[in-house]
This record gives structure tokens, C-alpha cells and sequence, in this order.
């Protein structure tokens, strides 16, 4: 099981928000880049990066940031956060990136996962599935929807997505413990990789998580408090499921 170290980029900050409130928001660093190297020599195994002004808006908000990230690391970056277009992703993608992780679109426009996945493969693309009371949320968590979170994750899968973010909107920043309900059913019921993200707040979470078969655990405000230590979080789950 990977445990992937998340920046959230607001403003060309490092901040995390309390369940994706704007206004309830903690800067932890003004230097992006030198967060990201941090990360990386913690022996975090990728980066996961939010562009929490693009998820807001739908239009790429930090890309010199976020080029200058993935130029500097050796380790794969996967970007999230108003990413609506094809041609979008494909910028980003070009840019350097591994994985674009999709949200909005999915239930918006999911011709256009598609679309992604046929032309640079499934296994460059994550579907983000953020999720208030099993409803899926959009337009960086400001919108609700009428889709539950299994039923978006089911029409992925006959996209031809493998791989999910799933995301509990009020545990995120939170530190009260991540849904690990929530994330053995998608893992279960669907059979793609689930990459589990929100309320971590200690190494026994994510042991709990890797249980449940996850993929991976998005770790943010918990590393920046240093609740969580990145290494002995890898060293806990090394070998664990996933």
C-alpha cells in the first residue's frame, strides 16, 4: 500500500482546508517546491497536488507552480483540481505528470474520461470521487449532486477507469479517521484500485486502511501537524495489501 503525501495549492501556497471550506483555510508553507522535495526525501513513493483555485474555478490555476514541482522531483506526481477538458488533461499530462485525477467531469462530462483514457490510457487517469453523506460533490466540493458514490464509481468502471480516489468530505483536514467503510466497498464492489483520501490522523488509520485493500492513502494535514510520520507510515504498511 503507497502512503502519497498530498500538497494543496491556493493562492501558490501550501494550505489545507477544513472539508474543503475556502474559508476555513491553514497555510503550511509558501514554498510549494520545497515541500514537494521534502516529500520526497521522506521516501514518499508519488505526489498527489491539488490546484484548489482550479477546482474552484474549472481552469488550471498553478501550472508554473506545479511544472516546477514535477521538474524537480524523480518521484510521479499526480494533479487534481479543474480538470473539465480533454485538452486540459492533456496539458498537464505533457507537462510531465502521471496521473490527472478527474472529478467534476466525471458525472458532468464523462465522454471526456473517456476520451482521456483512450488517448493516454487508464492507467494515466484517476477518477475522483468526493463524496458529502454518499452523495457525490462537484466544482471543488461547492456543489452537491444526485449521484451516489457507488453508482459513479459503476459507471466508471464501464468507462474503462481502474483506478478511484474516493474522498469523505466531512472527515477531510479533520483528523477524526478516514471511512474505512466506505473504502472496502468500493474495493469489494467494484474491483479497481481505490486510492482512500480524508480524516487520517494517526499510523493505526492507515493500517486500517490498507486492510480494506486500498491501493493507497492520501495523507495531507496529518503530516503537516506531524501526527502522521511519513517513513514509519511506509514502514507500517510496507507489504500491506493494495
Amino acid at each position: 500500500m503507497e502512503v502519497i503525501p498530498a500538497i494543496d495549492l491556493r493562492g501558490g501556497r501550501c494550505v489545507r482546508l477544513h472539508q474543503g471550506d475556502f474559508d476555513r483555510e491553514t497555510v503550511f508553507s509558501d514554498d510549494p517546491v520545497a515541500m514537494a522535495l521534502r516529500w520526497q526525501e521522506q521516501r514518499g513513493p508519488r505526489l498527489h497536488v491539488v490546484d484548489l483555485d482550479g477546482a474552484a474555478t474549472g481552469e488550471p490555476a498553478h501550472l508554473e507552480v506545479i511544472s516546477a514541482i514535477v521538474a524537480v522531483l524523480d518521484i510521479p506526481v499526480q494533479v487534481g483540481g479543474g480538470i473539465r477538458s480533454a485538452a486540459t488533461a492533456r496539458a498537464w499530462l505533457e507537462a510531465g505528470v502521471e496521473r490527472v485525477v478527474i472529478g467534476t467531469a466525471a458525472v458532468r462530462d464523462p465522454g471526456m474520461v473517456r476520451e482521456v483514457c483512450l488517448e493516454h490510457g487508464s492507467e494515466r487517469v484517476v477518477v475522483s470521487i468526493d463524496a458529502r453523506n454518499g452523495m457525490v460533490a462537484l466544482q471543488g466540493w461547492t456543489e452537491a449532486s444526485e449521484v451516489s458514490v457507488l453508482e459513479l464509481a459503476h459507471r466508471m468502471a464501464e468507462l474503462g477507469v481502474q483506478r478511484l480516489l474516493y474522498t469523505d468530505i466531512a472527515r477531510d483536514g479533520m483528523l477524526t479517521g478516514p471511512d474505512t467503510d466506505t473504502n472496502a466497498q468500493l474495493v469489494r464492489e467494484t474491483g479497481m484500485a481505490v486510492l482512500a483520501s480524508g480524516g487520517v490522523s494517526s499510523v493505526e488509520d492507515i493500517r486500517q486502511l490498507a486492510a480494506t485493500g486500498a491501493e493507497g492513502v492520501i495523507v495531507g494535514r496529518a503530516l503537516y501537524t506531524g501526527a502522521v510520520s511519513l517513513p514509519e507510515a511506509i514502514a507500517a504498511t510496507a507489504g500491506a495489501a493494495g
